[in-house]
């Protein structure tokens, strides 16, 4: 059996939360070679040097991808947090757009390439009263689009236009959750909230929703990505999941249990999510699996306890909070 074929990538988005977890992922690996491309290249040069990498990739502006070339594109550019979402209104439509042309773009001069696309749960729609599944239908109120809509409703529109563009190898990952030690610790997602709170000793106000919810440890996510690369020529989209979902009752309680996070359950805190509530926001649809031959080998929970440590573990956050070891 002939060993994996190491490759250039094109990484758009590069000082995204998913992006750095990847690229820190690959250079460690040492299999790839990296091109990152970010709107401003020294934050990307700063986040290598934090990794130990400093020169192991160029960083470069998204006007200079057209002409570089590469054997793999993966967009990691998009509204990650749900403030920023809110916020974004309908130039969610047009980022999403502009960014994907980009790399169709390229792929219509180069049709060998491969590109792997990070979309998300949301572009099923509905309200997640049950998670995904295989045979799960995308649903949006088509005669009453509200703003929780958009998000998915752009998610779904470049899907379908990649699933027409059959003849060029595409897959669309499909994210319902993701925390690593480079989440951005000001976004305002149950997980940047938590870990804030414990460094600030502070109580957590968060709903009272038992919600569910699938985080895909990081090294899971780099083997998924790497599964795709290795894969024969193909047209597909799967759903990212973990080894299990979990409550938010058992994630609160794990940090608490691990480092000492104190919380109440308010009816007044809100959602954080821009896309709503989401009760079961995750899904039961394994066809990774069947396709790729991928098993996640952690669970979220797993991914939580290993993350967490490592960002609380950080010297800076040690003299913050002296309660962690």
């Amino acid at each position: 059996m002939s060993p994996p074929q190491s490759r250039q990538i094109a990484i758009l988005g590069a000082t995204g939360h998913i992006a750095k977890s990847l690229t820190e992922g690959f250079l460690r690996e040492g299999r790839h070679r990296l091109l990152l491309f970010a709107r401003d290249p020294q934050r990307a040069e700063v986040f290598l040097q934090s990794t130990g990498f400093p020169s192991a990739a160029p960083c470069l502006r998204f006007d200079d991808f057209p002409g570089c070339a590469c054997d793999a594109v993966l967009n990691c550019v998009g509204i990650g947090d749900p403030g920023d979402l809110r916020e974004a209104g309908a130039a969610i439509f047009r980022l999403t757009e502009s960014f994907d042309n980009l790399a169709l773009d390229y792929l219509a001069l180069h049709p060998d390439a491969r590109y792997i696309n990070f979309s998300s749960g949301a572009a099923y729609g509905g309200d997640f009263h049950e998670p995904a599944g295989d045979a799960t239908p995308a649903r949006f109120p088509a005669n009453a689009i509200a703003p929780s809509d958009w998000y998915g409703i752009s998610k779904l529109h470049v899907e379908a236009k990649h699933r027409a563009l059959g003849h060029l190898h595409i897959t669309d990952l499909r994210v319902f959750g993701f925390f690593s030690r480079h989440i951005p610790l000001s976004a305002r997602f149950l997980m940047s909230e938590a870990i804030s709170s414990i460094l600030a000793g502070r109580m957590l106000e968060t709903g009272p929703d038992d919600i569910v919810r699938d985080y895909i440890h990081p090294a899971d996510l780099l083997a998924l990505v790497a599964s795709c690369l290795d894969s024969g020529p193909s047209n597909e989209v799967f759903d990212v999941v973990s080894l299990a979902p979990a409550r938010k009752s058992q994630i609160l309680q794990l940090l608490a249990d691990r480092h000492g996070l104190r919380h109440t359950l308010s009816s007044r805190t809100p959602s954080p999510s821009a896309t709503g509530t989401k009760p079961n926001y995750f899904s039961t649809n394994t066809r990774a699996s069947s396709r790729l031959g991928f098993f996640p080998r952690f669970t979220s929970l797993d991914c939580i306890a290993f993350e967490s440590d490592a960002i609380l573990q950080k010297p800076e956050n040690l003299s913050t909070n002296g309660a962690h070891p």
